[in-house]
């Protein structure tokens, strides 16, 4: 086993960097968007309102990111269902996430509420679960945020689809600035590109928007209520009863 570093130009190095540069581009591009974002979820904290977060593929990722963590929120409801997941069937996942009419579906079984704030990750913007999410939820009176690439979704690559795009349908759009097709780094030998960075940027984005709008809420008076690290002495104790 070798304990040599990476060599600065190996793909390794080239990912981390590849990667340190979109989410210092997204950090700046998108500050106005995150702002938007921790302001209509502070709104819905003060009001007594829920975060909800979604996503199909390894977007699902994000909406788990900001659920149960260690100085996060207890106002989020995560929208897991296990079919849009990878775990079970990878195929089957993909092709459930394009069929028209299982958003309003989920929404209906998942509960949400006038007032609410629906956070949606789809990288590529195209899916239909994923965009009829957000639609379905503006019609029920609640603010959305979707997590994407507008770079792919606005790509001639990107794979037809016959209804609008997640950033064209959201309220507030924060783009992750990935490539097409996410996979960001190109290796010789390997015949495509590897390394996705949707979900690296899209978590630091999701919870830079929790951060501020756990400050913002608290500022107007709303006491805040959230996760401590199980793993700490006093975590059990501090999470009881939630």
């Amino acid at each position: 086993m070798s304990d040599a570093p990476l060599t600065s130009d190996g793909a390794g190095a080239r990912y981390l960097d590849t990667t340190q540069r979109m989410l210092a581009e997204a950090a700046q591009a998108e500050s106005a968007a995150m702002s938007a974002a921790a302001q209509a979820v502070a709104d819905a904290l003060v009001a007594g309102r829920t975060l909800h977060a979604f996503g199909s593929g390894h977007s699902h990722i994000l909406a788990e990111e900001i659920y149960y963590r260690a100085g996060g929120l207890k106002q989020v409801k995560p929208l897991l269902f296990e079919a849009l997941m990878l775990h079970g069937s990878a195929q089957l996942a993909t092709q459930l996430e394009r069929i028209s009419g299982l958003a309003a579906q989920l929404l209906d079984d998942h509960g949400v509420e006038a007032g609410d704030v629906l956070m949606v990750a789809s990288n590529s913007g195209g899916n239909a679960v994923s965009v009829e999410a957000v639609q379905e939820a503006r019609e029920r009176g609640l603010v959305t945020i979707a997590v994407t690439s507008v770079g792919h979704a606005t790509s001639p690559a990107a794979r037809p689809t016959p209804h609008p795009k997640l950033h064209e349908v959201a309220d507030i759009v924060l783009d992750n600035h990935g490539v097409p097709g996410d996979a960001a780094v190109p290796v010789e030998g390997a015949g495509t590109r590897l390394g996705p960075t949707s979900t690296v940027v899209g978590a630091a984005l999701v919870n830079a928007v929790v951060a501020e709008a756990i400050e913002r809420a608290a500022a107007r008076g709303w006491e805040p209520d959230l996760w401590v690290s199980s793993a700490l002495a006093i975590g059990d104790a501090a999470n009881q009863g939630s």
